[in-house]
This record gives structure tokens, sequence and C-alpha cells, in this order.
């Protein structure tokens, strides 16, 4: 029996989200995250590390070690952001292909990759 560490969830089979269920609020799309609390503590950590990097800066640390931390924290913002792109292509880029062939979804795709990319 696999057991799972708490706070995590585990994704199905197919890859990305099983409650993909995009709905079209006022606001835009939504989208129920599959491993929000994961997400979450990411996110969280990434939070803790740019409030240690402006304490650098307040406490005039060395330029080499804020930089150090900063390209830390990019790397950590990187990790996530491709995190939430194969939860995006496994999940709602899947299910649109299979319901209407995603042209929309798939151009949508492609402009988020450039963006990351650039």
């Amino acid at each position: 029996m696999n057991a799972q560490q708490p706070g995590t969830t585990s994704q199905p089979d197919i890859g990305g989200c099983a409650a993909c269920s995009p709905s079209e609020q006022a606001e835009g799309k939504q989208v129920v995250q599959p491993d929000k609390t994961a997400l979450i503590n990411r996110l969280r950590r990434i939070e803790g590390q740019i409030g240690g990097i402006a304490g650098m800066v307040r406490d005039d640390r060395y330029c080499v070690d804020i930089l150090t931390q900063l390209s830390a924290v990019r790397s950590a913002i990187d990790a996530l952001s491709i995190r939430l792109l194969e939860n995006h292509a496994r999940g709602c880029v899947r299910h649109a292909v299979q319901d209407n062939g995603g042209d929309e979804t798939l151009e949508e795709l492609m402009g988020v990759i450039r963006k990351m990319i650039r």
C-alpha cells in the first residue's frame, strides 16, 4: 500500500487535474488545482525567501549573497510554473482536445509557453 505524505494529493494515472472543470466567471476561468496544498506550500516558501532577501537588503548584506538568493527564488518560481503548466496540459488542454479539438486552448497554451521562455 502506498503511503501518501500529509498535505499532498496523488495525481490520477492520466496525469493532469482530476477536477479539471473550468467554469466561466465574470473575472475569467477557474479550475480547481489537483495539488493545491503543495502549490500553496511552495508559494509560502517563496514568500519566505523573498522576505529573507528584503532583510538582507535592509541589513546591507553583500551583493553576491543577495543575487544568489534571487537566483534561488527565480528557480523556485520556474519550478512552480512548470508544475502548473504540466497540470494544465495534462488536464485542461487534454480535456479541451478531447471535447472539441482544443484549437483555442492549444493556442492559449502556446501563448503561455512563449511568455515563459522569454
